[in-house]
């Protein structure tokens, strides 16, 4: 196992960010977390309060397009070891603004490689540069396959083809300088501290309020969703063990069509607030589709689970009670 001193997590702020974070802070008592953040609109250091006071956390509020501060950081902190998580992540904002996830998945992530190659030197060993991707980059598949790491790229709106490029760029760095890489693609996560613009937050929130939930299309579209605290148990256990090169795909062996997964929330929500039973389903409105909507997403876990020894361990209705629980 891999143990490290200094540990840079970029977008710590985020979603996935503030669980990968409070882990390693609680789990690796004797390293130093730095967690930069540009703090957007969808960072929420609110959801990193137990991580203040800690002596082994520090924040650090910065973008990572400013190169100059980056490679000071690495200076700094003399990080090695990199959780890449920065992003802009929500497919409709893409589609409204491609330049922007341009901007922070491409060259952001360079940046980073770059800082790293420049503190560490070519053809280290002893740290890692772990970048984590998303299995939208697979494109979209029909009712039967699996994503495997080894499926070929098919990204089809603007998110998946910039997280598309910074994997590319990653394992460059790999090929060409030697800098030690891991990376992974994962499934939609869910959970408590997600952004309300992402599919369940939004619905739950909008349950409780009682306000319109749209759906896509006629809902038909299947994801396979991942507890956050799993994906994070997943990063965790791949920074520390994972072989230099690979990249490994996570998922939580759950599809759902959105249109099931509406109802199924519905009835939690509704039973949690004493309303009848089926009170908000006449809430759903049914709207036009995203452009380039991939139909259905799907992970094959098995090599995670056969090398590093992981599964997701959360139940969907046990994650989905602990998501309401946190929105309520």
């Amino acid at each position: 196992m891999n143990k490290f001193k200094s540990i840079l997590i970029t977008g710590g702020a985020g979603f996935i960010g503030s669980h990968v974070a409070r882990r390693m802070v609680t789990n690796c008592p004797d390293t130093q977390i730095i967690n930069l953040d540009a703090l957007t609109y969808a960072s929420n250091l609110a959801l990193l309060n137990d991580c203040k006071g800690q002596s082994n956390y520090n924040f650090v509020q910065e973008d990572i397009n400013n190169f100059d501060r980056l490679k000071l950081l690495f200076k700094q902190y003399d990080f090695d070891a990199v959780i890449h998580l920065a992003a802009e992540s929500h497919v409709d904002n893409s589609i409204k603004n491609p330049f922007a996830f341009a901007r922070t998945n491409i060259q952001g992530t360079l940046n980073l490689l770059e800082a790293a190659r420049q503190h560490w030197g070519n053809n280290a060993k002893k740290q890692r540069f772990y970048h984590i991707s998303t299995d939208e980059v697979f494109g979209s598949l029909g009712s039967d396959d699996y994503f495997t790491e080894s499926t070929a790229y098919d990204p089809r709106s603007p998110y998946s083809a910039s997280k598309a490029a910074s994997d590319h760029l990653v394992r460059a760095y790999f090929h060409t300088y030697g800098l030690p890489v891991v990376l992974s693609n994962c499934s939609n996560n869910y959970g408590p501290g997600q952004h309300p613009e992402k599919l369940i937050p939004l619905m739950i929130k909008n349950i409780i309020a009682q306000k319109s939930l749209p759906v896509y299309g006629k809902g038909e579209n299947i994801r396979d969703w991942l507890y956050v605290e799993d994906h994070a148990k997943a990063i965790d256990l791949i920074l520390h063990q994972g072989s230099l090169g690979e990249t490994y795909a996570i998922g939580g062996n759950n599809e759902q069509k959105n249109i099931e997964l509406v109802h199924f929330l519905i009835d939690l929500v509704d039973e949690k607030l004493n309303r009848p039973k089926g009170d908000s389903l006449s809430l759903i409105e049914f709207v036009t589709d995203r452009l380039g909507h991939d139909y259905r997403y799907a992970i094959d876990t098995a090599k995670i689970e056969s090398k590093l020894g992981w599964k997701s361990s959360t139940t969907f209705e046990e994650g989905i009670k602990k998501t309401i629980e946190f929105y309520i």
